[in-house]
């Protein structure tokens, strides 16, 4: 949703190599892009929304707080405009803009909205909007959105029943979204509006306008923290500035909610409307949910199998967070890197969407931990422990692009490794890039990780970390290309939680594991996967290597042939079966992205 003033910083993510022949420019806006040519070869930047590449130099100055971060334009456009916001007075209705917060319960606009409503005895309306260009923009999958849509239908039959309209409209201009949204406040009296802060770029900057354009048509804009449990900016290093480790993080994030315990106090669900709100805003309440947008339509098989797969609404997360906590979090520790087991949450679509807020997952997960009295966080069950910590990693990645903004805006958290050499020519890339989003790699493992990926909208966390290793360390190709790619097939797309776990694995992020640091996929799904169950579901022409059942052993040919066919003795199967032998040899990839690193990163 970029504002013409912030078109310069608002910018999707894009690779860096060669440069192409300068043109000219004004020297501010040199010192901020470059141009390049991956970019356009394999249309990493949606160059009818985004500008070029960041350079590192304009990297380096937000990092020595020499530009102000979007988070900061936002916050003190709001601080800035309180008095003015508080003076407005209430008229006719109260106002909530529902984006990825689309619950009823702990939703702190969302209540204080209703508060505020019920306060002057004025009805409450709630909106959402579908944005085509902002799906695009943002590389929304299909299967997200048609989930959102699902979600909406069950949300606005939940609001109905406290007689809160919900109005949802599709606005098929982006950076006209700010100017609708006035005029429906206008038309149904409203002089309040309050919304959840999203920490994306984009989105931090339009609510930063917003606050201060509303006070001109005499609208009290409120945008508050909500998303994550602990707000960004809120914990502070030693030495006062913010973590970029998560072990240390996560120690301040437990401390400081220990410190202050009222951020886990939940909010309640919207009071009732005025009886006489049902028949005036009727017309709302009867109008049905749009149909996606023409960029993100399902077949009518996918919407079949997707809605099968992922019920909607709040409903269906908490139920999820009630069978979780009562049935697999205390074995959570020991099982939850194992694809086969079906032991995490599944609860990720739930938080992406806003369905499910992290306060309460965090805040029920310690109300289940009772094999400890202090009520602290990090005591008591090994399991709920491990499951709060993997919570915390949602907070920290959204942290982290709050207060470091240009990892939204092409670059990686390390900038020095856009100078990463990726293969070439486009030709091979895209062969090897191609083989690896359709499972066809030769690596049993990371096939199945992939197929599972294409067929549900989700993958394993493991397997996340093992594919996107892979793409990156082993294929060389640029891994914002396999970022992008999740984006557009996961239905629980989150740029913060995709963006910090392409980071790690590609050793370019917050936090990564060492460049050096190179996964065996073999080796990794013999590790987690060791009875071939979760390859011999996704990869069926492998089957026949676990002798039909993949019971444990691993069937006729032994518990490691699924892993490596073609190495291991079940060749004639392999091949029967239809399996491709494995496009690169994992010790010679390994050394040459070694090489590659070393050299990109001058440490040759």
């Amino acid at each position: 949703m970029p504002l013409k003033q912030a078109t310069l910083n608002g910018i999707k993510r894009t690779a860096s190599s060669i440069p192409e022949p300068p043109r000219k420019r004004h020297k501010s806006e040199e010192a901020a892009v470059k141009d390049s040519t991956p970019e356009k070869e394999y249309s990493i930047v949606d160059r009818q929304f985004y500008p070029p590449e960041m350079s590192n130099e304009r990297c380096a100055q937000y990092n020595a707080n020499q530009i102000e971060r979007p988070i900061e334009t936002l916050e003190k456009a709001q601080k800035g405009t309180k008095s003015e916001r508080d003076s407005i007075h209430v008229y006719h209705a109260v106002v909530h803009w529902f984006k990825c917060d689309l619950r009823t319960y702990d939703n702190k606009a969302l209540h204080m909205a209703s508060k505020l409503a019920k306060s002057h005895g004025v009805p409450l309306i709630c909106m959402h909007i579908i944005s085509p260009q902002d799906y695009k923009a943002h590389l929304t999958s299909p299967v997200r959105v048609d989930f959102v849509l699902r979600t909406l239908q069950v949300l606005k039959e939940d609001l109905a029943n406290l007689d809160i309209p919900l109005y949802v409209e599709t606005v098929n201009v982006r950076k006209t979204i700010p100017d609708r949204i006035f005029e429906l406040c206008e038309k149904w009296g409203a002089s309040h509006l309050f919304c959840n802060i999203e920490y994306e770029v984009d989105e931090l900057r339009r609510e930063a306008l917003m606050t201060r354009k509303g006070l001109e048509r005499g609208i009290a804009v409120t945008a508050v923290h909500d998303t994550c449990v602990v707000a960004p900016g809120a914990l502070k290093s030693g030495s006062g500035g913010q973590y970029s480790v998560y072990s240390p993080w996560c120690r301040a994030w437990i401390a400081y909610l220990h410190q202050h315990p009222q951020h886990l106090d939940l909010f309640d669900p919207p009071s009732p409307n005025p009886k006489s709100s049902r028949e005036e805003y009727n017309s709302i309440l009867e109008t049905p949910i749009p149909e996606a947008p023409a960029n993100s339509t399902l077949t009518p098989e996918e919407k079949q199998r997707f809605k099968s797969l992922w019920p909607p609404g709040e409903h269906e997360a908490h139920s999820r967070l009630d069978r979780f906590l009562a049935e697999k979090a205390s074995k959570y520790k020991e099982t939850r890197n194992f694809p086969a087991a079906n032991s995490t949450a599944m609860l990720s679509v739930h938080f992406s969407s806003g369905t499910l807020s992290a306060r309460t997952a965090v805040s029920r997960a310690r109300a289940a931990n009772t094999t400890t009295t202090t009520r602290n966080l990090d005591a008591g069950d090994e399991g709920i422990k491990t499951w709060i910590a993997e919570l915390a990693w949602r907070d920290f990645y959204k942290h982290v692009l709050a207060h470091w903004p240009y990892v939204c805006m092409n670059k990686p958290f390390k900038p020095e490794y856009t100078h990463i050499s990726w293969t070439t020519p486009p030709s091979l890339s895209n062969d090897l890039f191609t083989k690896w989003c359709r499972g066809q790699t030769g690596y049993p493992f990371i096939d199945a990780s992939m197929r599972q990926l294409r067929h549900t909208g989700y993958m394993h966390n493991r397997a996340r970390m093992c594919t996107a290793s892979f793409l990156a360390k082993h294929l060389l190709i640029d891994w914002r290309r396999g970022e992008q790619y999740f984006m557009r097939h996961l239905i629980d797309g989150d740029f913060a939680s995709n963006s910090g776990g392409w980071g790690f694995s590609s050793s370019s992020g917050v936090d990564p594991q060492p460049y050096f640091r190179i996964f065996n996929p073999t080796l990794q799904g013999e590790r987690f996967d060791p009875e071939g169950k979760f390859i011999g579901k996704w990869v069926p022409e492998l089957r026949t290597v676990m002798g039909g059942g993949g019971g444990k052993g691993g069937g006729k040919k032994g518990g490691k042939a699924i892993h490596d066919p073609y190495a291991r003795g079940a060749e004639r199967e392999a091949r029967e079966g239809g399996y491709p032998r494995p496009c690169v040899e994992h010790r010679a990839a390994r050394a040459k992205a070694l090489e590659r690193y070393k050299e990109g990163l001058g440490r040759g």
